[in-house]
């Protein structure tokens, strides 16, 4: 059960923070901003794509 709660975890940040970074590039953020948001992204899912193997 706990991999699953923590996979649950990691799937709901990753869609936060895809919405924080839709937000973003929507709002007209700096470039660096958005970047640094989809480098954090990146991060989140090659975890979760490593709990799924």
């Amino acid at each position: 059960m706990g991999l699953l709660v923590n996979k649950r975890n990691l799937e709901i940040e990753i869609e936060e923070l895809r919405k924080t970074m839709y937000e973003a590039y929507k709002n007209s953020h700096s470039y660096e901003e958005i970047l640094e948001i989809s480098q954090r992204l990146d991060v989140l899912l090659n975890l979760l794509q490593r709990n799924k193997q």
